[in-house]
């Protein structure tokens, strides 16, 4: 349960609303810069269970001699979790500076004593996917979980309305596949860093061993020029997780918690 969990938490924070792509229009520059990195705890109940990071680096010209940036995502687990069940997962894309596109993506994941790496080319004029398990066709605008994250905190929300659903495009491991987001409005939420004013999505989950078939997974993300999640919640069939912002730094725009 505990790999389960991690990894369905990391990958739905990364990537809520890529979805938007399709109906809404990009800002004019990133609202990300480099030296950015966001930090964040999960926790099982009021245990500690994992910890992610993310950051944004330059990446040079690596993309066929576009400027690039370098995004990584790590989590492992912490506390009495890593001692039974250690996980240290790591995921790296390389996006193009000007499309914000991914051109390049690896993921090392140790998980217990499972591991699993890919290497996934992205070749947008052409439409497919190179990974480790074969070549994917696709149409329109394509990411991995990592990229899409990044892609979506540049798209104008301003004209969602309550109770809009939108589908998900993402290649992960074996192939690409589709999540429906449901946006829920707006709220303020605490976490770690203090409460601030957030746009709330409900992205679908599938019952199973883990979650419960009524479990909904909601995602708070600041209502401001950075849109960072500051918290993720869902329920499992015993308990729940919690994901929360814990450090934020190096930030385009500042960072102002609604004050009390």
């Amino acid at each position: 349960m505990m790999k389960r969990y991690i990894i369905t938490i990391i990958l739905f924070a990364s990537c809520y609303t890529l979805a938007l792509a399709q109906e809404l229009k990009a800002t004019s520059e990133p609202v990300f810069k480099p030296g950015e990195e966001l930090r964040y705890k999960l926790k099982y109940g009021i245990f500690t269970g994992a910890e992610a990071t993310l950051r944004v680096e330059d990446g040079g010209k690596k993309i066929d001699g576009h400027p690039s940036y370098h995004i990584s995502a790590s989590g492992k687990t912490a506390g009495t979790f890593d001692v039974f069940y250690k996980v240290r997962n790591q995921y790296d894309t390389y996006i193009d500076k000007n499309t914000l596109l991914p051109y390049y993506y690896t993921e090392n994941r140790r998980e217990g004593g499972y591991r699993h790496t890919d290497n996934v080319t992205f070749n947008h004029p052409e439409g497919k996917v190179t990974a480790d398990k074969g070549t994917f066709p696709f149409k329109g605008k394509i990411f991995d979980f990592v990229s899409a994250y990044y892609f979506a905190r540049n798209l104008d929300v301003s004209q969602l309305k309550v109770g809009d659903k939108l589908d998900m495009p993402y290649f992960l491991e074996d192939g690409i596949h589709t999540l429906t987001i449901t946006y829920m409005g707006k709220e303020q939420v605490k976490c770690a860093m203090g409460t601030f004013n957030c746009l709330k999505f409900n992205p679908t989950i599938i019952p199973g061993r883990i979650f419960k078939k009524d479990s909904k997974l909601y995602l708070w993300i600041t209502d401001d020029g950075n849109r960072i999640p500051v918290k993720a919640h869902v329920g499992l069939v015993v308990g729940s997780v919690t994901m929360d912002l814990t450090a934020a730094n190096g930030l385009k725009y500042p960072l102002n918690p609604v004050q009390k």
